[in-house]
């Protein structure tokens, strides 16, 4: 195994290279190291999960570092400006195509050539990673969309308790059915209402259901002025002109966007299928992809990617653990076992899944062709951001002037292209 052709920070300086020890091969090289991982916070369940098992059945020993969410971008960026990145890293896979550009990232590409299954490995993840035609990167813990319902609700307000909606209409029309219950504190729908994060892992995948973009190939230019994504916005603007969006939704920034479902107190929305064991310890949930306009079925696929820093020294033990983090047994005995999506499509299908239907229902959403991971260099300026465009945007669509649509998208645009 062979990673070269490390890009200095800034993307255009030199160029460095990690010759093999002697019997690295495919796997890499367990000799007892210790390796350095830094991951954030909302993953910390699966990394300890795959950390622990790691250790525990090879001689290098992983140390993980969680770092806040909040903290995390600051903390990689003055680590890669002084050289004191660890040996392994993940990152939000949003981020990745900017740290990938800025060379914060060993190239991968023979390694992960070399992986007898590497066509099966999520692809949305590695293309997030792939620069100049090299790849940096692979998955971590994939984070899904889909759409939770609140079954004990839908068979108050008469729905079928079995059926989530299948367009874009009928998840209006689930939601207002829950809100004529008129119970207290309970609301057909929620959103993030001020969190640009949010909005794009959940309503992106609507206009690509739709069978449309939501920015250019080049990840330069915004097209979330098209008639999928108004029907987006007119659908989420008629459900909060009739009250069906409980109130919070409007001042949500993300830290709390999930807690009224949990509480039982949302009938439907788009929700994280990584939280799907936690949802079902209060609320009887079903599951099923984000639907567009007049069907289909689409995913966001989120999470995180994972890749060798620029700045460590034990690149091959670092590939090691890569390499396991790929191989069934980290995939199926790890991830599927405790209820987190596989980043393998040859893996979907395991003894686990098997036993929920939900969870069949999430790997088939991620190994839709209409699931996506959107790529843009300059995609946390423009959407994640706090009063970045794309928050204006949506404010301004379900609570706003949505006459603003244009002007809205060409901002958006605006900071893509820079």
């Amino acid at each position: 195994m062979l990673i070269t052709g490390l890009a200095a920070c800034g993307g255009d300086g030199d160029k460095g290279t990690a010759a093999p020890p002697a019997g690295a091969g495919v796997e890499g090289v367990d000799d007892g190291s210790e390796l350095t991982l830094w991951t954030r916070a909302p993953l910390e369940l699966q990394a300890n999960a795959l950390v622990k098992a790691y250790n525990a059945s090879h001689k290098n020993q992983v140390k993980l570092t969680i770092v806040p969410n909040d903290d995390y971008v600051a903390k990689v960026g003055a680590a890669a400006g002084s050289g004191d990145l660890p040996d392994l890293f993940a990152a939000d896979i949003v981020y990745v195509p900017n740290w990938t550009k800025s060379g914060l990232f060993w190239d991968l590409t023979e390694s992960i050539g070399q992986l007898s299954y590497a066509d099966k490995i999520n692809q949305g993840h590695v293309q997030a990673g792939t620069y100049e035609g090299k790849k940096y990167v692979l998955p971590f813990v994939l984070d899904l969309s889909v759409v939770f319902w609140n079954k004990g609700l839908y068979k108050e307000a008469g729905l079928d308790p079995e059926k989530g909606p299948t367009t874009l209409d009928e998840f209006k029309q689930q939601a207002l059915a829950v809100q004529k219950l008129g119970k207290k504190d309970v609301y057909g729908t929620y959103f993030g209402g001020n969190c640009g994060g949010c909005n794009v892992f959940t309503w992106f995948p609507m206009v690509w259901a739709s069978g449309e973009e939501v920015m250019d190939p080049a990840g330069t230019k915004s097209m979330l002025n098209g008639p999928a994504a108004q029907k987006v916005y007119s659908t989420w603007r008629e459900l909060q002109a009739a009250g069906a969006i409980a109130p919070g939704a409007k001042d949500e920034t993300g830290p709390t966007w999930v807690a009224a479902f949990q509480e039982g107190k949302v009938g439907v929305m788009p929700y994280p299928a990584t939280l799907l064991p936690t949802a079902s310890q209060t609320v009887d949930v079903g599951v099923t992809a984000i639907p567009g306009v007049s069907g289909g079925g689409s995913t966001f696929v989120g999470g995180d990617g994972i890749g060798i820093s620029k700045d460590s020294k034990k690149t091959q033990q670092s590939w090691n653990f890569m390499s396991w983090l790929m191989s069934e047994a980290a995939q199926v005995e790890v991830l599927a076992k405790n209820n987190s999506s596989v980043a393998r499509t040859d893996l979907v299908d395991n003894q686990y899944s098997a036993k929920d239907p939900r969870v069949v229902t999430i790997n088939k959403a991620a190994a839709s062709p209409q699931s996506k991971t959107p790529v843009s260099v300059n995609f946390q300026q423009a959407f994640n951001a706090p009063g970045s465009p794309w928050v204006t945007l949506l404010r301004n669509q379900v609570y706003g002037d949505a006459g603003s649509l244009e002007k809205d998208n060409e901002a958006l645009t605006g900071v893509l292209a820079q």
